[in-house]
């Protein structure tokens, strides 16, 4: 079930706000309801590393904004999943504790509240440093709360879209 991205949002158009003069949101919104997770995965996974869009630890700093504290949570969870003993001592600097009894660091929803978006951005460039699909993971997790990637500026949902017009 393919679509073409003009179309879409020429139908959309009479949705537009001040915020989304394009109708963008509102068919990006249209295109996840519509299309399986992995496949809305693989638009934003695309417009994570677009030379069109901000970079990957900018948007994820965006993201991480955007999210509620059990988001936020697990997003930086996920990025912490590999980073270096070096960064995850400066961060337990600044928010205390961060291994559980396994050695693995976690945060707790408590520590996201001492967490600024410039030390998300930090972890991010990091984890992708050294994790080859944390661009893929932090996608997937995005693609299942596709509401707060919806909220980013319409040039991230374009490029994301025209991936996932591109895919079918």
């Amino acid at each position: 079930m393919g679509f073409d991205l003009q179309t879409l949002l020429q139908q959309h158009a009479g949705h537009v706000t001040a915020a989304d003069p394009d109708g963008v949101a509102q068919a990006f919104k249209h295109i996840v309801g519509e299309h399986p997770p992995p496949t809305v995965a693989s638009g934003i996974a695309h417009a994570l590393l677009s030379d069109q869009t901000p970079a990957f630890s900018q948007i994820v700093s965006q993201l991480f904004l955007r999210s509620d504290t059990g988001l936020r949570t697990e997003l930086l969870n996920l990025l912490l999943d590999n980073v270096s003993p070096t960064m995850l001592s400066a961060l337990a600097g600044s928010v205390g504790a961060l291994f559980t009894e396994n050695g693995h660091p976690h945060l707790s929803a408590e520590q996201i509240a001492d967490i600024t978006p410039p030390q998300v951005a930090e972890i991010a460039v990091v984890a992708q440093q050294h994790n080859v699909g944390i661009v893929e993971r932090v996608a997937a997790l995005f693609a299942r709360h596709a509401e707060v990637f919806n909220g980013l500026d319409s040039s991230i949902l374009k490029v994301a879209l025209g991936a996932m017009a591109q895919q079918h």
